[in-house]
């Protein structure tokens, strides 16, 4: 899209945010662009800026609606999530916005890939915080669930309470 058009389209505001300094058109692959501002642009931008998202998911523009879609995805914030979830998309803009999701894989510290249901040990022993308890190396945990945004996280139960473990300190049995 050209410079011009993309300026119209946006209203001269970065099509995040609504601020008007410092914009550039940003690809959206795999063919759209949009507008954004310095900040919208920046990896270390303010928390709470990012709350102009909820405003921009309603966006007529399906290049806009992509791109804060994506966005809401790498936020670890509630709303961020609930707006995401409540985002409003044709199927075939959904689909868009999905393709270029990363694919979160999980590995053991010997490079195992693990899946959902996997049993793995503790390889050393690991203090629980907050339970009060240290979970021993060689402790079987049965029926791992994967973190799906974090590959370095699953989750599973060891002597009855669920917790969180990394998976550079497990291996696949």
């Amino acid at each position: 899209m050209r410079w011009d058009e993309l300026m119209d389209r946006a209203g001269g505001v970065c099509e995040f945010c609504g601020a008007a300094d410092d914009l550039v058109s940003v690809d959206v692959p795999p063919e759209d662009q949009v507008l954004l501002c310095a900040t919208c642009r920046a990896e270390d931008a303010p928390a709470a800026h990012w709350r102009c998202l909820e405003g921009a998911a309603w966006s007529a523009t399906d290049a806009v609606k992509i791109a804060v879609w994506r966005k809401l995805g790498e936020i670890d914030e509630m709303w961020a999530r609930d707006t995401r979830e409540g985002m409003m998309m044709e199927p075939d803009v959904l689909a868009r916005a999905q393709d270029m999701e990363p694919v979160v894989e999980h590995f053991d510290s010997n490079g195992m890939r693990l899946e959902h249901g996997d049993t793995v040990v503790l390889i050393k022993d690991l203090p629980v915080k907050g339970a009060g308890f240290t979970a021993k190396r060689g402790t079987a945990v049965r029926n791992i669930s994967l973190v799906p945004d974090n590959a370095a996280h699953i989750e599973g139960r060891v002597e009855g309470q669920r917790i969180v473990i990394l998976t550079e300190f497990v291996k696949r049995k």
